[in-house]
């Protein structure tokens, strides 16, 4: 009877039912029925409160689980995004003196991985490497690679990208270079970044919004604008779409400079979002008043994501200082803070005391 309920995960409570009655009946429960058991957790997310109760089970009656048994315990604790279970597991089950197999440790490897525990997931896969294993989940390779991208892990990035680009049975896709070409682009590495970036061309990869955009803002940074332009136009003709952190990036290289530079930023942001380029132009003109600016800024806000309003107002507020527009820059800072941009601050202090004056007057 249990066993007809395996893979049907929306059906595990009737299988705690059907558990917990044979245990009222004090017929004990064998190795078998406490995997099925765990098959159906391995395919519940929210199950930490299932999994505990079949490791108290298994220790209650004396159950020394086999390896099958670990991996779908470890499936269930990767499913329920518990790194601390599955590590104390693994203890467990390394002190059993049951081996580990190339799905154990993929499995593991992802977990860690998941949770950003670096030194964890990566003796997982040295283990993997090793026993001349190749993952069995082939996700493992971009789930690594993401987590070093966030914990800035170079020389980690660049080993398992190299073992891809060898490997029979996974090649690098557009998520995996673009993990690749945010370490180099975080890191300031234009060059190398650059480079990868013609490689992704060279042999067709996908491209995507959060390589673009990592890209353009390190090449920004660097002050490299003809291969800034480069990268938004190949970028748009392998058709990504312009969304608020491309538009975001393009608005933070602009306010870094002035000129031709700018001219050419101009053009890429215009296409990305041209309601965004005739607001820049609005704030640049001295004879656009108070009412006109706030009208098309809160437009501006509108078409934004809420988390991203911030950075977008910091981004104009530096396009104004940087052209030398203080009392726009102070306004727009009004408008930010009118709008909740800048929790903590009141459009009552002392900064804001002369446009508050300004607003009384024409009102």
């Amino acid at each position: 009877m249990i066993g007809e309920f395996t893979g049907m995960s929306r059906l595990g409570s009737q299988k705690f039912v059907i558990y917990d009655a044979r245990t009222e009946k004090k017929s004990r429960p064998d190795p078998i029925a406490l995997g099925e058991l765990g098959q159906v957790l391995s395919e519940i997310r929210d199950n930490e409160g299932g999994i505990k109760f079949m490791l108290q089970e298994i220790k209650s009656r004396g159950f020394q689980p086999d390896l099958v048994m670990y991996n779908t315990l470890f499936q269930s604790l990767a499913k329920a995004e518990k790194p601390c279970l599955a590590r104390g597991l693994y203890e467990n089950m390394a002190g059993s003196g049951v081996v580990a197999d190339e799905k154990t440790l993929t499995t593991l490897a992802k977990t860690y991985g998941k949770a950003g525990w670096a030194c964890n997931a990566m003796e997982m896969w040295e283990g993997m490497k090793s026993n001349g294993w190749w993952p069995i989940d082939f996700g493992l390779y971009n789930t690594l690679l993401s987590m070093c991208a966030d914990l800035g892990m170079e020389e980690e990035a660049k080993t398992l990208f190299e073992d891809m680009k060898v490997s029979k049975y996974c090649k690098p896709d557009s998520w995996s270079y673009t993990a690749v070409l945010n370490i180099y682009s975080s890191g300031g590495n234009a060059n190398k970044a650059m480079a990868l970036f013609e490689e992704m061309c060279t042999v067709g990869v996908k491209f995507n919004s959060l390589g673009s955009t990592a890209l353009i803002q390190c090449l920004g940074k660097a002050q490299r604008v003809d291969d800034l332009v480069k990268v938004y136009e190949v970028s748009s003709q392998k058709g990504v779409e312009p969304d608020d952190g491309l538009s975001r990036s393009l608005l933070t290289v602009l306010s870094q400079c002035k000129g031709e530079d700018a001219n050419k930023v101009i053009s890429c942001l215009k296409q990305a979002n041209p309601k965004l380029v005739s607001f820049v132009k609005l704030v640049e003109e001295e004879k656009t008043g108070f009412e006109t600016i706030d009208k098309e800024f809160k437009g501006i806000l509108e078409d934004v994501a809420v988390e991203a309003r911030r950075s977008f107002c910091n981004c104009l507020m530096d396009i104004c200082r940087n052209r030398d527009l203080q009392d726009r820059a102070h306004e727009l800072h009004y408008m930010g803070t009118d709008y909740g941009l800048y929790p903590g601050l009141t459009t009552t202090c002392g900064l804001f005391e002369t446009i508050n004056a300004k607003r009384a007057c024409k009102a």
